[in-house]
C-alpha cells in the first residue's frame, strides 16, 4: 500500500512538473503555482491509493518524463499542504459563530421606534415629556400590532425631569392605552438612560420575572424647569407656614432683588461645576484631536444622515401629529454645510482658542424613543421576527473631571472581551456622538498601547473602529441627541444596519456625564 502510494504520488507529481494532465496545458507561475495545483494533486494521489494498476497504466505512459527527485516532491507537498491549511484557517476566522450560551435565554430585539428628533424649541415646544414618550409607545404599538395587555413591564429612561410627570414611564403608558395592571418606573443615568432602561429589561427577562418588556427613553429640552432662588423658595416655603397677617408681611417685606434671580438648569458636572462643551474641549485638546479633525467629522455625520435619510434608512422614524401643528415625520438638525461655513464659527466654550463650536457639538433635541424587548421563544410564539440578539454590555465610570467623556474607550474593550471578540469581528459600530472632539478624542484612546496600559490595564491597544463600518447613518451631532432617547437609536439603528449590509455583530458605546459609560454587543438575528 505504501508502495503504491508513492507510486501515485510520484507519477501525479510528475504529471504536474511537464503541465500536462490529459491534455490541458498548466502555466507554471513560480512555486505558487503548486498552490493552484494542490486539490488536483491530491485527488489524483488518492486514485492511484484506490487502485494500483492505475499508477502503473500511467507510469507505463509517462515514462517519457524526465525524472523527479522523491525529495524534491515532498517539499513542495509540504508547502502546498501548509498553504491550504493557513487558507482554510482565514475562511474559518470570517464564520463567526454566535453568542449564545447554554443555559442563559437569548434576550431579542423585536423592534424600535423614535419620534422624529427636532431641535428644541421648534414644532415641539408646546408639549410634554410624556406627550412625546405617548407617542412613541404608539407607535411602537402601532408597528408591532402587539396586544396591549401583553407586556409585562414599561421602562423608560429621562434626564432632566418634569415635575408633574417624575415617573414619566407611568404617565406615557397610561397615555398610551397600556393596561394599568402594567408596572411601570423611570431610571435616570445621563445620557445612557434609554440603555439602562434596555438592560434593566434585560435583567428581568434573564431572571425569568418577564417575557415582554417595553423600554424607551424621551427628553423635552424646549421647556425645562427653572427654579426660584434657594433664599425665594424659602421664603415662599416660610408663607406657607405663617399664620398671622403681621408674620406674612415680614416675610415679604425681607425679599430682595437677588431673591427673584432664577436658577437655570446647566448642562455642567455637579462634582466639578464644569460644562460638558468646557471638558470636551479639554479632552479634545490633551489628545491631539485639531479643529480641522472636529469639523472634518461633523461635516461627515450630517452628510451621511442626510443620505440616509434621503434613502429611507431611518425607518425607525414614525409620523406624529402634534396637536395643534402640523405632522412631523422626520429629523430637522440635518444641516450638511461646507467646510469654509464651519470653520467660520467661534469657540463656544473656551475663548478665544478653544476647538469646540456649536456647529461640531450635538444640538438640544426634543424627542422620544421605544424598543420591544422579548425572550427568543416569546418572540417566536407571538409570531414576531426578531430584529437582533441583545448580548454582552458593560457599564463603566472614570474620572469625572479629565476623563468625562472617555465612556466608549473604556466600555468597548471590556465588552468586547466578555464577548471574546475583537474589533475586527464587529462589523458595525454605533457610537454616541455628543461633540466631535469627544468622538476623535476616543477613537484615539483606543488606538493607544499607551492608553491601554497606563489606564486599562492592558498589554495591547483594542485598535480603533474602521471608519468604513462607523456611524454610516449619521449621529448625534446631525440626527439630534434627545438624552434619555439617544440609547434606544443606537441599539435600533444597529440591528437596522446590520440586516441591511449583512453584517453579523454590532457595537453600540456611548459617554454619560458623570464621567460613566456604556458599551454592548449585538447580534444580527438569523434571516
Amino acid at each position: 500500500m505504501r508502495q503504491s502510494l508513492w507510486r501515485g504520488y510520484c507519477v501525479t507529481f510528475r504529471l504536474f512538473s511537464n503541465h500536462r494532465v490529459y491534455g490541458c496545458s498548466l502555466q507554471p507561475v513560480g512555486q505558487n503555482y503548486w498552490i493552484t495545483a494542490l486539490p488536483t494533486l491530491l485527488i489524483w494521489t488518492t486514485l492511484f491509493v484506490l487502485t494500483d494498476k492505475m499508477a502503473s497504466m500511467l507510469m507505463n505512459s509517462l515514462r517519457c518524463c524526465p525524472p523527479v527527485n522523491p525529495a524534491w516532491a515532498v517539499q513542495y507537498a509540504t508547502r502546498s499542504l501548509s498553504t491550504s491549511v493557513q487558507l482554510h484557517a482565514q475562511v474559518q476566522t470570517k464564520s463567526k459563530k454566535t453568542l449564545a450560551k447554554p443555559g442563559v435565554k437569548n434576550i431579542v430585539l423585536v423592534e424600535g421606534v423614535r419620534t422624529p428628533f427636532l431641535l428644541s424649541g421648534t414644532t415641539y415646544a408646546d408639549l410634554m415629556p410624556h406627550d412625546l414618550a405617548r407617542a412613541a409607545l404608539q407607535g411602537l404599538l402601532h408597528k408591532t400590532s402587539l396586544p396591549k395587555d401583553a407586556v409585562d413591564y414599561i421602562i423608560y429612561g429621562t434626564v432632566i425631569q418634569e415635575v408633574k410627570t417624575s415617573n414619566v414611564a407611568r404617565e406615557a403608558s397610561l397615555g398610551a392605552g397600556f393596561s394599568d395592571k402594567i408596572p411601570s418606573h423611570t431610571v435616570t443615568m445621563a445620557c445612557i438612560s434609554s440603555n439602562v432602561a434596555m438592560t434593566t429589561g434585560v435583567g428581568l427577562i434573564t431572571a425569568g420575572q418577564c417575557d415582554t418588556i417595553v423600554a424607551g427613553g424621551v427628553e423635552f429640552m424646549s421647556d425645562v424647569p427653572i427654579r426660584h432662588s434657594r433664599k425665594m423658595r424659602k421664603t415662599m416655603l416660610a408663607l406657607n407656614r405663617a399664620k398671622t397677617l403681621g408674620q406674612r408681611l415680614s416675610l415679604i417685606g425681607s425679599i430682595r432683588m437677588a431673591h427673584l434671580t432664577p436658577e437655570l438648569p446647566a448642562v455642567a458636572e455637579f462634582s466639578t461645576a464644569e460644562t460638558m462643551g468646557h471638558s470636551a474641549d479639554r479632552l479634545a485638546a490633551a489628545f491631539g484631536v485639531t479643529r480641522l479633525e472636529q469639523d472634518e467629522f461633523a461635516l461627515r455625520s450630517h452628510t451621511l444622515a442626510k443620505q440616509a435619510q434621503d434613502a429611507g434608512l431611518l425607518s425607525d422614524v414614525i409620523s406624529f401629529k402634534v396637536p395643534g401643528r402640523d405632522t412631523v415625520a422626520k429629523d430637522n438638525g440635518i444641516r450638511p454645510s461646507s467646510m469654509e461655513q464651519l470653520a467660520k464659527l467661534k469657540p463656544a466654550f473656551i475663548k478665544p482658542h478653544g476647538t469646540v463650536t456649536a456647529a461640531n457639538s450635538s444640538f438640544l433635541t426634543d424627542g422620544a424613543s421605544a424598543v420591544l424587548i422579548m425572550s427568543e421563544e416569546k418572540a417566536l410564539a407571538m409570531g414576531y421576527k426578531p430584529k437582533a440578539y441583545l448580548r454582552d454590555f458593560v457599564f463603566v465610570s472614570q474620572d469625572p473631571k479629565d476623563q468625562l467623556l472617555l465612556g466608549p474607550a473604556y466600555g468597548t474593550p471590556k465588552v468586547l472581551a466578555r464577548a471574546g471578540l475583537t474589533m475586527d469581528d464587529i462589523d458595525v459600530f454605533e457610537f454616541h456622538e455628543a461633540f466631535a472632539g469627544q468622538i476623535m478624542a476616543n477613537l484615539k484612546a483606543l488606538d493607544s498601547d499607551w492608553f491601554a496600559q497606563t489606564y486599562m490595564g492592558r498589554k495591547v491597544k483594542v485598535g480603533a473602529p474602521a471608519m468604513e463600518k462607523f456611524n454610516l447613518w449619521g449621529g448625534s451631532l446631525s440626527l439630534g441627541h434627545p438624552f434619555g432617547a439617544t440609547g434606544c437609536r443606537l441599539v435600533t439603528t444597529v440591528a437596522h444596519r446590520l440586516l441591511k449590509e449583512g453584517g453579523q455583530y454590532g457595537l453600540v458605546a456611548a459617554c454619560a456625564a458623570g464621567g460613566q459609560g456604556h458599551a454592548m454587543v449585538i447580534e444580527a438575528y438569523p434571516q
